[in-house]
């Protein structure tokens, strides 16, 4: 019996190492992410989380004023900049930022990219919103300007999509695994905080966020896995950056 145990396990050993272990561990979040969203949204709409959600809410205000989030008064004002950086505006300001830095450098399979993960999770989270239609919050007023419907939490779904995109493409662009590292959990830390912070300021109950991550981050890896893919058949090419005339001739 001992040495079937280890044939198994040295066959699965062999058949791991002939796969790329980076695609099955996206097919295993894509899986895993899908399964979650479905989850929390069947929960959501049976009404099974509204005791979970609005105890949250109410455990992070005082007590005797719910219009007043816990904490020093400085720490409402930075919950509001948080959330800030998955807002439309500082989306699309960083965004283009890149787009015009990976242009200039003729990384144009890299500005494809970022442009259909952004564009793309913008409408599959519209078209969630109009979907499901659920209503923001109401058991404690807002501390941030809201305007569409609740579920998933656009913020936490965006900054899952832009920030994730962004940090793969980083890691392109550097050499050793520590470097790699530091991009991705930046990028992870950024989206937990805008995430937090929608809760905080009592825009979004905690199951909108959670539905956004897990949304954001399977579209994240479909976009990773639909670029790798093309590349990988030629469809384009990742090139290096072109260099530019005018510095060759000061060269």
């Amino acid at each position: 019996m001992p040495e079937q145990g280890g044939q198994v396990v040295s066959r699965a050993l062999r058949w791991l190492r002939s796969r790329d272990l980076l695609v099955l561990l996206a097919a295993l979040v894509i899986v895993g992410g899908t399964w979650a969203f479905i989850k929390i949204a069947s929960e959501v709409t049976e009404g099974d989380t509204a005791r979970f959600d609005e105890r949250i809410l109410r455990a992070l205000r005082q007590p005797d004023d719910l219009s007043r989030p816990l904490g020093p008064p400085w720490l409402a004002e930075a919950g509001r900049d948080l959330t800030a950086l998955g807002g439309m505006t500082v989306l699309c300001l960083m965004v283009a930022a890149v787009l015009g830095y990976l242009l200039m450098a003729r990384q144009y399979a890299g500005a494809l990219l970022v442009l259909v993960a952004t564009v793309g999770g913008l409408l599959l989270n519209l078209a969630l919103k109009d979907a499901f239609e659920r209503p923001r919050p109401s058991i404690v007023p807002h501390l941030s300007y809201v305007s569409t419907t609740s579920f998933p939490s656009g913020h936490s779904m965006l900054s899952a999509v832009v920030y994730l995109t962004l940090g793969s493409l980083l890691t392109r662009l550097v050499q050793g695994r520590n470097l790699k590292i530091y991009f991705v959990v930046i990028a992870m830390l950024l989206t937990v905080l805008v995430g937090v912070s929608r809760v905080y300021l009592g825009v979004h109950y905690p199951t909108d966020v959670l539905a956004g991550w897990s949304a954001g981050l399977v579209w994240a890896v479909l976009c990773w896995l639909g670029a790798r893919y093309l590349q990988q058949r030629g469809f384009f090419r990742a090139g290096q950056p072109t260099p530019d005339p005018d510095e060759a001739d000061l060269a």
